[in-house]
């Protein structure tokens, strides 16, 4: 696990300066690898690459070369099955000078070109440069687990897997995406591969970037779809589901440092604990919470460290933390994230540091077994669609107050819940914003997903926007970045190409039905884990958040924000402190709307007025 920078231009460079730049740029994101670092230049192009021992920890480092130099990898992530492909490659005659897995990413190339990605299992970011071509080869994973953002402008190509480091060249002009502000406002992350930094994005899962002689080529190298497979039992998935997530566990423990796991008391984060245990007994589990036991997680992971037998460390954190650390967050999220549950997992990575280098987490067992309540909105959703529409309208226009009634009158991209995520309507959000912006509706921005996949039903389609939208975009970019915070490698056996190729092929009424989610893994689950365990019912992420905004300190410093000159800029004033009022009085539970602004504020306030970073 490392961080990764670099650029290239059509115009010749001086290596000298370039090497600086180079390293100034890698220094914004010395937190993703402390370990050690390194950097290449010559007169096309520039790589420089921040390192966190993890495989191969003596050897290994980067930029890596081939055999005669002619090309340069730098590499954020790990190949889980490097050992397979290594030993692929020495029998094609490819000779190996380290024991790392970055290696198999040059003789990779050399032998299968920009093919290289296909045989990848992992999490991977990584830029190959050919410097007899000439050509710069960029690749993303197949979830998008690890990042990797790119600014292309007059001839000049960056990249880095964080955007912060481009603040260091001196090509990138620094602005505002201001367009795509009524975008965040609704859904807390922008759906598409564009950036809140005008002219900066990201590049998608599954695909790959070519730079040459200043032609920039994107492509996609793999597109899973759901292709249902009949005439399997329940138990018999159950089984296959319980087999392939072990091999995986099994894979994503490989290391040459301490493995430990993040366990919540869930059945996800339980099912990985357990697999883990069975061959590191004395595995360290960490878990969070809060002072509030009613939001709390840390009940539940000690009744489940208690039944797996598992020594945890918890960390509990207060509203002063929460406050305090948000600023930091903002920073190290690169864009705004109002999401309130990467503040705990930011001090859950923290404890985890302190003790272990790696850890395992359950993240995307909901997108790819059908775990949300959204799912199961939308089974009920599918059978109201058989109701006329004349019908299904009339309600609607009857009950406007039912969201159900409401959206079952829309055609399906329009009823995606997560469009409108933070505000029931655009309309309502734009109440708050100083300006017109006639943006798009957000579930308009998410059309061309649902378009698609039109032939899904429409569960399994919400599960596949979210595999291309929520997941890469929320879900992995706040675990990818509040561990890398903390120099913490966190590895997600549940997104596996295996793994993934079991759920694409489970039929629906095993994933999700109107009452139930993750039918199937919670029957793998109670295969291996005790009752109490797999039968646990979702919980989600309980905060604290919307009592603490009604205590006086809290309220003020919030009220503060919603006053002062970046308020001013964007936002009605006058709107955003009647919303704080009306929460505070109890008329309305505002937490997710308030902060949203908040966190919006605070992270222009770090990237937009700031001179340097906030003290970390």
């Amino acid at each position: 696990m490392c961080g990764i920078v670099g650029f290239t231009s059509t115009a010749p460079h001086d290596p000298a300066g370039a090497k600086q730049t180079v390293q100034a740029m890698a220094d914004l994101i010395r937190h993703r690898g402390p370990d050690g670092d390194g950097c290449f230049a010559d007169t096309r192009a520039a790589l420089g690459h921040r390192r966190l021992s993890i495989i191969d920890v003596n050897g290994g480092g980067q930029p890596m070369f081939n055999e005669d130099g002619s090309l340069v990898v730098v590499f954020n992530g790990e190949i889980y099955n490097y050992k397979a492909l290594r030993a692929e490659l020495q029998a094609r005659g490819h000779t190996f000078a380290t024991d790392s897995d970055t290696e198999v990413l040059l003789h990779g190339y050399e032998a299968w070109g920009d093919a290289l990605p296909k045989h990848l299992r992992g999490m991977f970011a990584f830029a190959l440069w050919d410097r007899a071509a000439g050509t710069l080869f960029c690749a993303r994973d197949l979830f998008g687990i690890k990042p990797l953002y790119y600014y292309n402008k007059g001839g000049t190509l960056l990249f880095a897997s964080e955007i912060k480091a481009f603040l260091a060249h001196p090509a990138f002009e620094k602005r505002l995406n201001e367009a795509r502000l009524p975008d965040w406002l609704s859904m807390e992350y922008l759906p598409d591969a564009e950036t809140m930094f005008a002219g900066v994005y990201e590049l998608p899962p599954a695909h790959t970037l070519t730079w040459h002689n200043g032609r920039m080529t994107l492509h996609c190298y793999a597109a899973p779809r759901f292709r249902v497979r009949q005439g399997r039992s329940l138990r018999a998935w159950a089984e296959k589901i319980g087999d392939t997530l072990a091999e995986s566990a099994a894979a994503h423990r490989i290391a040459d440092v301490e493995v430990g796991c993040f366990l919540s008391g869930g059945v996800d984060s339980s099912l990985i604990a357990y697999e883990t245990a069975r061959n590191q007994p004395d595995v360290r589990c960490f878990s969070v919470g809060y002072a509030e036991e009613t939001y709390s997680e840390l009940p539940a992971a000690r009744a489940a460290a208690k039944a797996l037998g598992v020594p945890m460390t918890e960390t509990t954190v207060t509203a002063a933390d929460f406050f305090a650390a948000n600023r930091a967050i903002q920073w190290y999220l690169d864009e705004p994230m109002p999401n309130p549950a990467e503040v705990p997992l930011y001090f859950l990575c923290k404890t985890a540091r302190e003790r272990v280098k790696v850890v395992l987490s359950g993240e995307g067992a909901d997108e790819l077994f059908g775990g949300y309540p959204l799912y199961q909105q939308a089974v009920w959703a599918a059978r109201w669609q058989m109701v006329p529409r004349g019908v299904r309208r009339a309600l609607a226009a009857l009950l406007p107050g039912c969201g159900f009634l409401r959206r079952g009158a829309l055609p399906r991209w329009q009823r995606c819940a997560r469009a409108d995520y933070v505000f029931e309507t655009p309309q309502e959000r734009d109440r708050y914003l100083k300006r017109d912006y006639k943006a798009p509706t957000p579930a308009r921005r998410c059309k061309p997903y649902f378009d698609a996949v039109r032939g899904l039903d429409e569960p399994t389609a919400a599960q596949w926007v979210d595999l291309q939208t929520w997941l890469p975009r929320d879900i992995l970019r706040k675990a990818d970045r509040m561990s890398m915070a903390h120099s913490l490698e966190l590895r997600v056996p549940f997104l596996d190409r295996r793994v993934l190729g079991v759920a694409l092929g489970l039929p629906r009424r095993y994933r999700c039905t109107g009452r139930r989610g993750k039918i199937a893994l919670r029957a793998a689950a109670a295969r291996r884990l005790p009752p109490e365990l797999a039968a646990r019912p979702k919980r989600g992420f309980p905060v604290p958040l919307a009592d603490w905004l009604r205590q006086d300190e809290y309220y003020a410093r919030v009220k503060a924000k919603f006053t002062g000159p970046v308020a001013e800029r964007f936002f009605d004033t006058q709107a955003l402190c009647a919303l704080l009022d009306a929460h505070r009085t109890g008329k309305t539970n505002a937490m997710t709307k308030i902060w949203a602004f908040y966190c919006f504020i605070e992270w222009y306030e770090v990237y937009f007025v700031e001179d340097s970073p906030p003290k970390l």
